[in-house]
């Protein structure tokens, strides 16, 4: 998928993974059900204390329950919209969502990359964003094929040598 404007890259799914929406239901279940209460708690003792402009445990605690709401209403959004796409059940000869991919660079070494949602990307175990210059430009292509992508660092050239849905 090519995305001509911002206004079009924000009508798409967030697609994710089971594995990526089990963390944010995690993360919004530990947060609400956890983590909130027990600021709340502190937040009400530390305002039982008297002159709460001056007090650093009151105004942390408030300035730490703002943070988590924000927090809340992010992952809430993003559960929502959220479309799972299993890359166990993807099937075919083109890289699609979910595909782990095998690519040699420009500089002959092999590279190995999952394709996934937005909220699950992670460079340090090589997961890469759909949205990605990379995962955007992978997508649809097959093996053999030579990409060419436009990184912060410059541009890149890969050749797919492999890719599965695992």
């Amino acid at each position: 998928m090519k995305f001509e404007n911002e206004n079009e890259v924000k009508k798409q799914p967030n697609l994710i993974t089971p594995e990526g929406y089990k963390k944010l239901v995690d993360e919004f279940n530990e947060l609400s059900k956890k983590e909130r209460p027990l600021v709340v708690q502190e937040v009400s003792a530390a305002a039982k204390q008297g002159d709460r402009s001056e007090n650093a445990e009151y105004q942390y605690g408030k300035k730490r329950l703002r943070e988590i709401d924000r927090r809340l209403r992010f992952l809430d959004k993003r559960i929502s919209a959220a479309r799972i796409v299993n890359p166990k059940e993807q099937i075919g000869n083109k890289i699609l969502f979910g595909a782990t991919v095998k690519l040699e660079n420009g500089e002959g070494a092999i590279v190995t990359y999952q394709i996934v949602g937005e909220d699950e990307a992670n460079l340090n175990l090589k997961k890469i964003s759909w949205r990605s210059p990379l995962g955007n430009e992978l997508l649809n292509k097959k093996i053999g094929e030579i990409i060419v992508v436009e990184v912060p660092a410059g541009t890149r050239e890969f050749e797919i040598i492999d890719f599965k849905f695992v």
